[in-house]
């Protein structure tokens, strides 16, 4: 699906979260690739089976960015809280793709409050600082930080960049304080204890930024 909603951690398209919940606002998620620089030991795309008609999967090829603005313009968006872009790649893999779509959004429903989620890794994507072409189109970016340090970083993300990835992601996550209103980091419950989580909570107090322990999600 390119376009889907999300409902305790079952994927359907909107026309079926609305029929199966007729009343309130949800988010909207927008997946744009397979592909990611990391391959994470807990993630869902090796860890969990989902039916044909559920997967997030992209088959075949890529949409184009008028393909995901014709989904974008039937979306009820009187119905929608906030929209996401994420899926089972990493969303900024297609960068230039997603900040384009994010300018549509902003332009064509402005009240919409917008979010990525993102290994924050783009830096080390594309060799450049990446954190400018948010501003003024997001008001969260939320960032896998995952671990307290560069090495179990490492051993949980596998990612290709190597041993210099989590200080990269910890710099491009800084950097954004400047153009995005809202920065929050995420690590995983039952994948870190709660003294690592303790330690990544310190990593983002020192730096002014948000921790979010989100929930596990496997078979």
């Amino acid at each position: 699906m390119i376009v889907y909603a999300a409902d305790h951690g079952k994927y359907m398209t909107l026309a079926d979260s609305f029929r199966r919940q007729p009343e309130g606002k949800r988010n909207v998620y927008i997946n744009l690739t397979n592909r990611c620089t990391c391959n994470c030991t807990f993630c869902l795309r090796g860890l969990k089976h989902m039916g044909e008609e559920e997967t997030l999967w992209l088959h075949g090829k890529e949409p184009t960015v008028e393909e995901v603005k014709k989904e974008l313009d039937q979306v009820p968006w009187d119905r929608i809280s906030e929209a996401v872009f994420c899926g089972f790649g990493e969303p900024t893999e297609r960068l230039d793709d997603m900040v384009e779509l994010l300018r549509y959004i902003r332009k064509t429903h402005p009240e919409i409050p917008t979010r990525v989620n993102t290994n924050g890794l783009s830096d080390l994507a594309y060799g450049r600082d990446t954190s400018g072409d948010f501003d003024g189109l997001l008001d969260t970016i939320s960032i896998s930080l995952n671990a307290s340090n560069a090495e179990r970083y490492l051993a949980l993300t596998r990612s290709r960049f190597g041993i210099q990835s989590f200080d990269a992601m910890l710099d491009f996550a800084v950097r954004c304080k400047a153009h995005v209103p809202h920065v929050v980091l995420t690590v995983v419950d039952h994948v870190e204890s709660e003294e690592e989580i303790e330690k990544c909570r310190k990593i983002c107090e020192e730096r002014g930024l948000t921790l979010r322990v989100r929930p596990y999600e496997a078979n």
